[in-house]
């Protein structure tokens, strides 16, 4: 027998106090839950579009793919709408979610098999509400400034991205070694160039991702939409999509911030490198904060209402 829902999946505490909650116990009628399902739909096909347009061409975006590279989550995934853990749909059986897994039908009725997909995933999904608990609770750090990216270009010749860099690589190593850089996140630290793993002042690894991770930082924050898309028909339709919503916000402020020139995308630079970009970065960083941890509260309740 599995242990209880609460000691199973930790509350968190550093959360603001007034965090959306849903009663996850009633039922919606059809025409109510193929609207929502509708709306779903529309947002994530506009949240999508210009992925889908590039599709099957060699067009690529350097800001708006990584959100469906790095994250391997389909628009098609995106899209499929899920009510959450509790939510009865009736009338269902006929539909097509009647078959997707991890849904369970009951006369002409259906909703989220939700004790099912805990049991089958119980050490991802506890791994998955200590970390985002965890990091909520934890300080900000509003000192990195970003320059994970610049650390990634750092004595490099070729890039990873192909537009150019806003300074000489001379200079854009210079502004990476006057920096104290304080980089948390693992997947971020893992790509610095081997020059740069030296220059960080920790060393992140997958082991101590859980006493790292901390609220300010860029990458934790667009992470939190790689959470909720690991647990599934758990996170509904709204959460999942605001969570892609503050991923693509921290996305363009990152690389925006970045040492690449991308002004013939449209991104305008924060020149990080200077005492008005570091205020600009440190604002939007303070706002992605406050938004992560909404949405991280979010998810844990998401998990633990069923």
């Amino acid at each position: 027998m599995l242990p209880s829902r609460a000691s199973r999946f930790p509350r968190c505490n550093a959360y603001p106090e007034q965090v959306p909650t849903t009663d996850l116990r009633y039922a919606l009628p059809l025409a109510e839950w193929r609207e929502l399902e509708s709306a779903h739909q529309a947002r994530a096909d506009e949240l999508s579009r210009g992925r889908r347009e590039r599709a099957g061409t060699a067009k690529t975006h350097p800001v708006d793919d990584f959100l469906f590279t790095y994250y391997p989550f389909r628009p098609g995934l995106l899209r499929r709408w899920h009510p959450g853990a509790g939510v009865v749909l009736r009338d269902a059986s006929e539909q097509e979610r009647a078959s997707w897994k991890w849904y369970r039908t009951t006369g002409t009725d259906v909703a989220v098999d939700a004790d099912a997909f805990a049991e089958a995933n119980e050490r991802s999904i506890r791994f998955i509400v200590s970390l985002l608990s965890a990091t909520a609770d934890r300080p900000a750090n509003f000192g990195c400034f970003g320059l994970h990216e610049w650390a990634m270009v750092y004595r490099q010749g070729e890039h990873r991205h192909e537009a150019p860099l806003r300074l000489s690589q001379t200079d854009t190593d210079g502004v990476v070694e006057a920096a104290k850089i304080s980089c948390t996140h693992f997947d971020a630290y893992r790509f610095f160039t081997p020059e740069a793993l030296g220059l960080n002042r920790l060393t992140p690894t997958r082991d101590n991702q859980p006493q790292l991770e901390q609220p300010g930082c860029l990458h934790a924050g667009m992470d939190v939409y790689k959470w909720a898309t690991k647990l599934g028909p758990m996170i509904p339709g709204d959460l999942l999509l605001d969570c892609f919503e503050l991923a693509r916000d921290i996305r363009q402020v990152d690389m925006r911030a970045s040492p690449y020139d991308l002004s013939s995308w449209g991104y305008s630079p924060i020149a990080i490198e200077t005492t008005e970009g570091k205020a600009h970065y440190v604002r939007a960083q303070r706002g992605f904060t406050e938004r992560g941890n909404i949405l991280r509260a979010r998810v844990i309740e998401a998990v633990r209402q069923r």
